[in-house]
């Protein structure tokens, strides 16, 4: 990780902190510094701050760079849950806490590496960071995956997801408990107008976004709900059950840390807390075998954290 500290003059004329840096760094173009400072990889006195913010003298600003990121990404033995695997597909059970491609910041320790170790033989029409990959779920989910071992895989897998005709069914813990006991929630989804690192249904340009929803339990101040996405989205439940006043347990992001200190009781809000996540499982995955043209679907428990969550919902509400 490479270092550069930087002073602003106290005299200078105020100035954008990324523009700041791109003109002072020459390694770094705006977009470049914009990427940098978003990832919180610079701080001002020891504090990470917006690209926008704009500098009045004097400040002392660290810039961390990370590595770059390999052209292609290397294979590492990383055990995989794999659910399914033949000549064309191949099915994972994804941990979380796992990315699922290499990018800036997350260079190695992917399902990617991971596949690459296993496979040998993964499509490369996704890229060369994404080989294989046709869809994929935020680092701190978890749930099932499928990556194609072709291009024709690919290519068919990749058609299917663009029509909606894959079944994607996830579980949610959220805040809150909806009066109805299903519905849809239906909006356009973009980047939120002013936090570069969300995503927003309030977004000026998006693209549609369609979640269908079901209650499966009510417990004091939360439920369990279950999701089918008819559309893919990025953090597309994340912004549809926050926006509805039901953010998930866990969701820093989009307003589940806000909602933690509401929590009474010491034993959950430890829980929460030890989540250190969204509280968000990718349950079940259904799709036709791009080959053969089979249905083929797969599913998942909860994950041990949501699972002794809920398990201490009921042993509570069963008092």
């Amino acid at each position: 990780m490479k270092q550069i500290d930087l002073i602003f003059s106290a005299d200078g004329e105020p100035e954008r902190l990324d523009s700041f840096i791109s003109r002072n760094v020459p390694e770094l173009t705006r977009s470049a510094a914009l990427r940098l400072i978003e990832s919180g990889h610079v701080t001002i006195n020891g504090t990470p701050q917006k690209p926008a913010l704009k500098l009045r003298g004097g400040e002392t600003i660290t810039i961390q760079i990370p590595p770059p990121v390999p052209a292609e990404p290397q294979p590492e033995d990383i055990p995989l849950e794999i659910l399914y695997e033949d000549g064309e597909v191949v099915v994972v059970n994804k941990n979380a806490g796992m990315v699922v491609h290499p990018g800036a910041g997350n260079p190695e320790g992917t399902l990617v590496n991971a596949l690459l170790a296993h496979c040998k033989d993964l499509s490369g029409i996704g890229g060369e960071l994404r080989p294989g990959i046709v869809h994929r779920i935020d680092k701190d989910t978890s749930g099932i995956v499928v990556v194609a071992k072709s291009d024709r895989s690919h290519n068919a897998l990749a058609d299917q997801f663009k029509a909606h005709s894959i079944k994607r069914v996830y579980l949610a813990l959220v805040y809150g408990s909806p009066k109805e006991d299903r519905g849809k929630i239906e909006s356009i989804i973009g980047r939120h107008p002013t936090d570069r690192k969300k995503m927003s249904g309030k977004a000026r340009h998006g693209k549609n976004a369609i979640t269908h929803w079901r209650v499966l339990a009510r417990y004091p101040g939360m439920a369990l709900v279950q999701l089918r996405l008819e559309t893919g989205r990025t953090h597309q439940i994340r912004v549809h059950l926050s926006e509805a006043g039901y953010p998930l347990l866990g969701d820093e992001v989009y307003g589940g840390g806000a909602r933690l200190p509401s929590v009474k009781d010491p034993v959950l809000k430890k829980l929460i807390k030890e989540l250190g996540r969204q509280a968000l499982h990718a349950k079940t995955l259904g799709f036709l075998h791009p080959i053969t043209g089979e249905y083929l679907e797969f599913d998942s428990e909860l994950p041990e954290d949501m699972a002794e969550i809920v398990a201490y919902l009921e042993r509570d509400a069963a008092i």
